[in-house]
């Protein structure tokens, strides 16, 4: 960690706060440097305890209303520099991204490109809209247009639509510009997604009446788990589930890894399955759902996996490496 003046400032608050509550009776007396301890008569030159005693006092008579307001200031500029660093910082993951780019990422999408490989960013992040998600990643530098993203919140919009259901939509409120235009008015169906907020008891027992009176339930994904700057938490799929098993139906899931969800984005990008490779870090919903689709998986050691996760899907990964930039150069050099 590098030494700073802030570093410095803040050592010297935490020093003085130390000093001003040193009590002579409780602490000071115990060890000798009490005030009739003798530290010197009148008259006598005062010796270094003496001094050391004499600043102590001095810094709690003294120091006492200011550092009460300093301390104040400083725990309200800590407090807004944690909720900056949070909104610059979003609990995402991902095979190239997460919080930040994978060290050499940009790079690589780049050598994609320069070789004519055509590009499908497909997720099934439901927390933002396409519009944000695409802002953010453009802000870490990814050249990516509209056009090359497709989302589960898309495909879940498209069900929507083709079927002309009016949905409850379980979604955080920055993923609903997506469903911009479609009927919310006495919903006929459930749509659910990455929604924390939405995960209450009385939210899901709503969910769970409409269920059991005709209304279709429809999972922009099921994802076990994700990853967040705090490690990993749960994803949509144990709530989807839960609405299963106490309504007794069965969801339609529109993200990865449907098979539906492979071949829509494939269908954008005028190619076959067995032309287009998946690069993911899940390995079930992103190298296993391509996998079934007929395509190449190759599983990145990166964003949400843990040790082992090529071993929980059959047939493997067609590769598995640490990161991106890693998967970019086995494609251009292996399979191109």
């Amino acid at each position: 960690m590098a030494f700073t003046l802030y570093t410095l400032l803040q050592t010297a608050l935490l020093c003085t706060n130390a000093v001003a509550v040193l009590h002579e009776e409780r602490f000071l007396s115990k060890i000798g440097w009490g005030v009739e301890q003798g530290v010197g008569g009148f008259g006598d030159d005062p010796g270094v305890k003496a001094q050391i005693l004499n600043l102590i006092r001095s810094v709690r008579t003294v120091m006492r209303v200011p550092l009460i307001i300093v301390n104040s200031v400083s725990i309200v500029l800590l407090l807004l520099f944690a909720v900056s660093l949070e909104l610059r910082n979003p609990h995402r993951t991902g095979s190239f991204w997460s919080c930040r780019a994978v060290p050499g990422a940009q790079d690589a999408l780049r050598k994609l490109r320069q070789a004519s490989v055509a590009i499908k960013f497909v997720t099934n992040t439901t927390k933002e809209s396409k519009r944000n998600l695409l802002e953010r990643l453009q802000r870490l530098h990814f050249e990516l247009q509209e056009k090359e993203v497709f989302t589960s919140l898309t495909a879940a919009r498209s069900v929507l639509e083709q079927r002309q259901l009016r949905p409850l939509l379980l979604l955080e409120e920055s993923a609903l510009e997506d469903f911009t235009g479609i009927d919310t008015s006495e919903p006929n169906a459930v749509v659910i997604g990455l929604a924390p907020d939405c995960f209450n008891y009385e939210t899901m027992n709503k969910a769970f009446r409409m269920i059991l009176d005709g209304a279709p339930l429809i999972a922009v994904h099921k994802a076990r788990y994700y990853k967040r700057k705090d490690g990993l938490a749960l994803g949509p799929g144990p709530f989807v589930t839960g609405l299963e098993y106490a309504t007794d139906c069965k969801a339609t899931v529109v993200g990865k890894p449907e098979e539906t969800f492979f071949n829509q984005a494939l269908s954008d990008l005028g190619c076959s399955a067995s032309e287009a490779v998946m690069i993911g870090d899940d390995a079930r919903d992103d190298v296993g759902g391509a996998q079934n689709a007929g395509m190449l998986g190759i599983l990145v050691k990166t964003g949400k996996y843990r040790d082992g996760d090529e071993l929980k899907i059959s047939p493997p990964p067609h590769l598995t490496c640490g990161s991106f930039p890693d998967a970019v150069e086995h494609i251009l050099n292996q399979l191109l």
